[in-house]
């Protein structure tokens, strides 16, 4: 017999965010994923950062980030982007001291509805993979598992040490016309949809410096590594491009300086597995991407991060 569905409690109101909620839903996000983390023995591995992606979201389709709120007090964060016709869900997340008042409910029912208002025919997200809770919501709303993300890192120290093997040559990428539309290619080729607007934030916001790379005159695909040394997203034209891709994205993150190395990479990517491993990176945290249909060649796609994908 199905229990009766817990109504929110009328204290508990659920509103569109605003610019000036952002601060305050990142700090809840933090705590949230350092407590689940914590709980399972991966200790703290969230930290604070101002909500550049978040706010550039609102700008471009404020339906997508929702807050609840009691007394003034935010206890919930939604957060979804929609690019083509993928609905992506970024972050979802309630007050581990909130856990059990229907709050993650109301709010995934109104990230649902901006998919449907959206068209989107695809639903995707990225979860931790012992966060079992949340993976039931998500299935019960149509997403299932498809296969295991890793979270890897290395110290720059080792990593240096390990470095060898053929890599691309690189130049930084621009906004103009003819390079976006070939960051549109790799896009639709790995993902199936095209991402210009996020690429326009990566360039001009200064979240990270891209590069195209280059095999002579081919163009190969494209990387994106910021000041703290992690790496993605990263997109290949041919899955056989994906190992010194990855090597030269490894070489440029160790030449930020940045103290250690890290990056996502899809269980279904052998190339990428193996190369980091090769190169004494170890597996940090699993994590778990969910979608309402398959899609994308992920053997030639690493992610940003579980918000950006």
């Amino acid at each position: 017999m199905t229990p009766p569905a817990t109504e929110l409690p009328m204290s508990v109101v659920c509103r569109p965010a605003r610019a000036e909620d952002l601060e305050f839903a990142d700090a809840l996000v933090v705590s949230s994923i350092n407590d689940l983390t914590e709980r399972h023995g991966f200790g703290p591995m969230a930290a604070s950062s101002p909500p550049k992606f978040q706010l550039f979201s609102m700008r471009d389709d404020p339906d997508g980030l929702w807050v609840a709120e009691e007394n003034e007090r935010i206890l919930g964060f939604a957060w979804s982007w929609v690019c083509g016709d993928m609905w992506f869900l970024a972050q979802l997340f309630v007050s581990p001291d909130q856990q059990g008042r229907n709050i993650g409910n109301e709010l995934i029912e109104r990230t649902i509805a901006h998919a449907e208002t959206s068209g989107a025919s695809n639903r995707a997200l990225i979860t931790f993979s012992f966060n079992t809770v949340s993976q039931g919501l998500y299935i019960r709303h149509g997403l299932l598992p498809r296969f295991p993300i890793y979270s890897v890192s290395a110290s720059r120290e080792q990593l240096i040490s390990h470095l060898r093997g053929p890599r691309y040559d690189v130049t930084p990428l621009t906004l103009e016309a003819a390079t976006l539309r070939r960051l549109a290619q790799a896009d639709e080729r790995t993902l199936g949809i095209s991402r210009e607007k996020h690429h326009r934030y990566l360039v001009s916001g200064g979240a990270a410096t891209g590069f195209s790379l280059h095999d002579g005159k081919d163009w190969i695909g494209y990387v994106y590594v910021d000041a703290g040394g992690h790496i993605g997203p990263l997109a290949v034209m041919e899955p056989h491009a994906m190992a010194p891709a990855l090597n030269t994205a490894l070489h440029l993150a160790a030449e930020s300086g940045a103290s250690r190395i890290s990056a996502f990479l899809p269980g279904a990517s052998k190339a990428a597995l193996d190369t980091a491993l090769a190169l004494g990176m170890r597996i940090k945290c699993p994590m778990l991407l969910m979608s309402s249909r398959e899609f994308g060649n992920w053997a030639k796609y690493l992610p940003r991060n579980p918000g950006f994908m």
